[in-house]
């Protein structure tokens, strides 16, 4: 493993606070898009109407850029973002859920390259938290574990260790927790692979090849038949690992999949958005996966699929939300709403927040039909995607942090 200390890479300045330890609620958000990554919140009471001057129970300054999500536990939201000219210095930041104010913030020096997309950044991967610390990944190949307080627990160059890795036109997939593991999914034109690393120390507990390609998409943990399974897609596959030990149980082949919109799960199948959008039943044993059944009328661009109440949803980079069923992939109804949309929506509150790259977030019915319910502008340009947490919806842009909640 390839790490580094204080004295090769510069940590900045932070204040320290002491709270309780707990484990994580149901509220909190603790990855890409919330508990699971499905994109779905249990929170209500959510606000449907807010915009610059309404609903905004406070507002954060960030330090730079980052199309990363905030995630959020135990009184604590923490997001990453990065700076100067070059994309070179790259934070952490923690803040204090009830009132914004900031608990600390540390800065490291990238050790991988900065070259990418103008619309991406290096904050770009969503971080992940267990409530004692806080594991955030940036598109240069640095991953960095920091205790709740700030602390610095461990660092890697993922450069350093695997020197061909490369962000490309941007790295963006997000690491996961499952257990005493950081699970992290990286597919480039250099090194990829998919690792399960301990979260205590940053070394390597196993690690699988995986083929070279540029793929964003970020890993998902199921449950197949009462056991844990790791579901990555990439162009050409849809694979499942045994988290324990990196062991493939089952993978699907010969299909065309999208390599930025991440796959989801819901009633014992995998929803797999591609070129077509496809139904998964997992395999099993001696038993291959099936395709239930596939579909080309749920586009779904950069954004993610949610699947509730035997409904799946996709949004379009277009601003198309269409619902279909998720037993048949037979179709339901479909909204246009506007604008473009980079963001995965949230489904909270019996309604879909779906924001829009000009950080107008639209406020959709789910369920038997789609009823435009708000259009909400903030003001401010937001790609990344919106969290639920403790009664408030997140919103972040290159230059804040929004939290949003009725006024009490």
């Amino acid at each position: 493993m390839h790490s580094f200390t204080g004295s090769a890479l510069f940590v900045g300045i932070a204040g320290l606070v002491g709270l309780s330890v707990q484990s994580l609620h149901a509220e909190d958000a603790p990855q890409f898009r919330g508990i699971g990554g499905l994109g779905i919140s249990k929170e209500t009471g959510l606000p449907t109407t807010w915009s610059d001057k309404e609903n905004i129970r406070w507002k954060a300054a960030l330090p730079g850029r980052g199309l990363s999500a905030p995630v959020i536990a135990d009184g604590r939201v923490y997001v990453t973002a990065n700076s100067t000219h070059n994309q070179k210095r790259l934070h952490v930041l923690c803040f204090d859920e009830k009132t914004g104010k900031q608990l600390w913030e540390r800065q490291f020096w990238a050790t991988g390259s900065t070259f990418c997309h103008p619309k991406t950044c290096m904050a770009a991967p969503t971080p992940v938290t267990d409530g004692e610390r806080v594991v955030a990944l940036f598109a240069t190949g640095d991953l960095v574990s920091l205790d709740k307080d700030g602390n610095l627990e461990w660092v890697r160059s993922l450069v350093g260790d695997y020197p061909t890795v490369g962000n490309n036109v941007g790295m963006a997939a997000s690491p996961i927790l499952w257990k005493d593991l950081v699970i992290l999914f990286l597919e480039n034109v250099g090194d990829s692979f998919v690792a399960g690393i301990d979260k205590r120390t940053g070394e390597n507990k196993w690690r699988v090849e995986r083929p070279k390609g540029i793929n964003w998409c970020s890993p998902l943990m199921i449950e197949n038949n009462g056991q844990p399974e790791i579901v990555l897609q990439s162009n050409e596959d849809l694979t499942a690992y045994d988290p324990v030990n990196g062991n493939k149980k089952w993978a699907l082949t010969g299909k065309k999949f999208q390599p930025i919109p991440s796959p989801t799960f819901g009633d014992g199948l995998v929803f797999s958005p591609g070129f077509k959008f496809f139904a998964v039943q997992p395999g099993s044993g001696k038993e291959d996966p099936q395709i239930l059944w596939e579909s080309n009328k749920l586009p779904t661009g950069y954004g993610s699929p949610i699947y509730h109440d035997r409904k799946i949803y996709a949004l379009s980079y277009r601003g198309i939300i269409n619902c279909a069923d998720g037993a048949t992939g037979k179709p339901i109804w479909n909204l246009r709403i506007e604008g473009t949309y980079a963001a995965s929506p949230l489904l909270a509150d019996g309604k879909i927040y779906s924001v829009n790259e000009d950080g107008i977030t639209q406020v959709v019915t789910a369920g038997a039909e789609g009823k435009l319910l708000a259009s909400n502008p903030i003001g401010d340009k937001i790609l990344a995607t919106p969290v639920a947490s403790n009664g408030a919806i997140y919103l972040r842009s290159d230059g804040f942090l929004y939290c949003i909640a009725q006024k009490k």
